[in-house]
């Protein structure tokens, strides 16, 4: 296929040999695992396991051209999505629970991880799509080292669960074409209860922040994706997810130009599916149209127009 006219970022730190420096530099945050805002502290080097469940190796659950997403990325060739297995949060409603929490996929090494992204390239992709690839950033700079040395050259799409610590993006910085993060809570405290990550909201806000910092807001040439920022929101029942909080922080905070998805597909699924939740019943059943009426209303008054398809 031919490469996009834009020039992806990580071509920039090839061809000045920054790429595999950067790459090392990421190896150093596995020794004492810093690289989420976890900071298990275990020496994934040797193999240990923190709260992703990750050592050393990278694990993939699978891979493949993806028609399924955003229009911007999706495109006549589809996204070359590859999905990381485990995750940093513990979504009690995680619609990928077995991917995400059970473990489903296989260890690989970064220069087949490097094989896989040349292959979906091969495939007519119109990029690389990273899914959940925040525990395994070090892995993946050196994965996109090898691949961009054997002639990758489509934009690269870091698509997190929005838990992911600024110093570690920040080796990111010149390597990621697109952030598509999710901005899952505008509340700390539903987070713990929902995620098992008490300080989210604080944290994903300043991540957010990085990245447009980094890569601005989304550039769409030809009907594709080529750069830029993409912000994912999920409604839950009864604005448990608080959109009221976060979406007027994406337009007054980041940008009224941030390309905002917000999704209606929440259904009671993993450790809500089949149980009584005594503290959240409304997560026993999907979203009304009300509810998301309200939560696309929040984010025009607040001045976003951006979405796909809405």
């Amino acid at each position: 296929m031919k490469p996009d006219k834009r020039k992806p970022a990580y071509r920039f730190l090839l061809e000045s040999g920054e790429l595999p420096e950067r790459a090392d530099r990421a190896d150093s945050l596995l020794s004492s695992c810093t690289v989420c805002p976890r900071k298990c502290g275990v020496n994934r080097l040797d193999d240990e396991k923190g709260f992703c469940r990750t050592g050393l190796l990278p694990v993939i659950s699978s891979y493949g051209p993806h028609f399924g997403e955003e229009p911007p990325l999706v495109g006549t060739g589809g996204s070359g999505t590859i999905f990381a297995t485990h995750c940093n949060l513990a979504c009690r409603f995680c619609q990928n629970s077995d991917i995400s929490q059970c473990g489903r996929g296989s260890e690989i090494i970064p220069s087949q991880l490097a094989e896989i992204m040349i292959r979906l390239q091969d495939a007519g992709c119109h990029n690389i799509n990273l899914v959940t690839p925040s525990h395994i950033v070090p892995q993946l700079i050196r994965s996109i080292s090898s691949a961009a040395g054997q002639g990758l050259s489509i934009p690269i799409v870091y698509n997190s669960g929005g838990y992911d610590s600024v110093e570690t993006l920040r080796l990111l910085d010149g390597i990621i074409d697109i952030y598509m993060p999710d901005a899952k809570y505008g509340s700390n405290a539903i987070a713990a209860d929902l995620s098992r990550v008490p300080d989210y909201a604080d944290v994903m806000m300043a991540a957010i922040r990085e990245m447009h910092r980094q890569v601005g807001d989304l550039v769409i040439e030809n009907g594709i994706a080529v750069r830029g920022l993409l912000v994912r929101h999920l409604v839950l029942p009864e604005n448990l997810a608080r959109s009221d909080l976060v979406l007027p922080w994406i337009a007054d905070e980041i940008s009224r130009e941030t390309y905002v998805n917000i999704m209606d597909q929440y259904h009671p699924d993993w450790q809500v599916s089949g149980r009584t939740e005594a503290k959240y019943p409304a997560l026993r059943r999907g979203i009304t149209a009300d509810e998301f009426a309200r939560a696309v209303r929040i984010a025009r008054d607040a001045g976003l127009h951006r979405f796909p398809d809405l």
